[in-house]
């Protein structure tokens, strides 16, 4: 899959106020180190920066189109090209923090100790993650690859249920930390345009899909997919579109 920051920040805003949310609930002074894993463009880093002036902030992200943005933009970060499943730093951390990454990725029994363990004592490990794979947005894409002539070749790559229920992550890291906090919120995003479900998951899981398409077939499978969402996220009658989405937050802090 590849990225295309353009189409992703669209809907910066609404990206943005769960990372923000994240951002808030941080008890942190003053910490020397803080890493972004799978920073993407950005977008979070002034927020980071102004939350903590003194830090060394250091963004990862393996794509180089949305690093390139970020360098662009802003010139006070350090930004690694990584894979973020394997990448550590090299010297424990304060504030590991990843907003909207950890989804892509598989293993997380094994993925968010070893985060734990690239943390500097009594430093804090911040997650969060979309958990809205069940509604309508996300299920309409696996109605169009299944129902599709595309089935034998996209339905090895679909991954249902990615992000596990919240017990899941207090069973697998309690016994490992000083302190967990873990919730969920389902934000109401109002969004406008046409059909803006569909061009909202064009930025993220929509795209690893179409880019296993040729032209032709991207085409028509968008259109089924956005006739699907159109479907299911009806107008209001002022013309935009309730979107609900269910966000996974995590804090956990690293025993001394």
């Amino acid at each position: 899959m590849t990225w295309d920051p353009t189409q992703y920040l669209k809907f910066a805003g609404e990206r943005l106020r769960p990372a923000v949310d994240l951002l808030a609930r941080i008890p942190v002074v003053a910490p020397r180190r803080v890493v972004d894993l799978g920073c993407g463009a950005g977008n979070l880093t002034p927020l980071i920066l102004q939350r903590w002036r003194g830090a060394k902030l250091i963004g990862v992200d393996s794509s180089a189109a949305m690093l390139a943005k970020a360098r662009q933009d802003y010139t006070e970060a350090e930004f690694i090209e990584a894979d973020i499943s394997v990448w550590r730093p090299d010297q424990p951390v304060d504030v590991l923090y990843s907003n909207a990454a950890l989804h892509w990725l598989d293993g997380h029994d094994t993925l968010l100790p070893g985060l734990l363990d690239a943390l500097a004592p009594g430093g804090w490990l911040a997650v969060q993650m979309p958990r809205n794979f069940n509604a309508p947005s996300h299920t309409s894409i696996v109605e169009t690859i299944e129902q599709g002539p595309w089935r034998a070749r996209l339905e090895p790559h679909l991954r249902c249920n990615p992000v596990h229920e919240p017990q899941f992550y207090w069973r697998l890291l309690q016994g490992h930390v000083a302190s967990l906090d873990i919730w969920e919120t389902e934000y109401l995003q109002v969004l406008s345009g046409d059909n803006p479900v569909a061009e909202y998951t064009k930025g993220t899981w929509l795209k690893q899909f179409l880019d296993r398409l040729d032209e032709a077939e991207r085409g028509d499978f968008e259109a089924d997919y956005r006739r699907r969402v159109t479907a299911a996220y009806p107008k209001e009658a002022d013309g935009r579109t309730l979107f609900p989405f269910r966000r996974l937050f995590i804090l956990a802090r690293k025993p001394y």
